[in-house]
């Protein structure tokens, strides 16, 4: 099976097309106005009708209230609906009854004891993306570049499908999905010359790598 991609943070049409065409399953907005990669929601509309058919459009919130939410619904075409901040499961369920959409939820991994909130907001969530945790302080929830040991949710059972995130670029993807065993793979630094700038020939380069058949697993 091919190991599905999301190119998240994207700002132009140029790059929607570039993910499209190199065989993206998902691109992601991302709405939050402290990052590189923010956009308007009149901005993300034009973008998202320009999307081809068959790509799934995920719209990255942080902490976002039911007002802001009601437009940003309203006035994109969206496929899904990404929390990155600080919802609780109540909010996941909430936010997904009200909408209609299915959400995923990111959460943060550093240490093992992180992964309690794997089954807490797996029951809740359609899809989970697992990111690197942001270090203390730290400006952006997620898209800092940082990657976390995979080692530590190469598990067996997930209570819904999964995305792996941070710090995965073109040349460490393979390994990441040899380690973890995950179907799928988020990147929004990882394809990007400057913060918030993405490359057309990195995000081609990335899925080309994530896609490819992995070598003999390592022991």
């Amino acid at each position: 099976m091919d190991t599905r991609v999301k190119i998240c943070g994207l700002k132009t049409a140029e790059h929607i097309s570039a993910a499209a065409e190199a065989g993206a399953t998902y691109v992601g907005f991302v709405f939050f106005p402290k990052s590189p990669r923010n956009v308007s929601i009149a901005d993300a509309k034009a973008m998202a009708l320009e999307v081809p058919v068959g790509v799934a459009k995920v719209a990255l919130t942080v902490n976002a209230d039911n007002a802001f939410l009601d437009e940003l619904v309203d006035q994109v075409p969206l496929d899904m609906l990404q929390l990155h901040g600080k919802e609780t499961p109540e909010r996941v369920a909430d936010v997904r009854a009200r909408y209609g959409l299915p959400v995923m939820k990111a959460i943060g991994i550093a240490e093992e004891s992180d992964l309690a909130q794997i089954d807490a907001y797996g029951s809740v969530a359609d899809q989970l993306l697992v990111d690197a945790k942001a270090p203390k302080g730290a400006d952006l929830p997620g898209g800092n570049g940082l990657a976390f040991d995979w080692r530590l949710v190469n598990r067996k059972y997930w209570p819904c499908p999964w995305m792996l995130a941070g710090g995965l670029t073109p040349e460490n993807v393979g390994l990441a999905v040899q380690m973890t065993g995950a179907r799928q793979v988020d990147v929004s630094s990882g394809v990007e010359t400057a913060a918030g700038v993405k490359d057309a020939a990195l995000i081609r380069a990335f899925v080309k790598a994530a896609k490819e058949k992995p070598a003999p697993k390592l022991s």
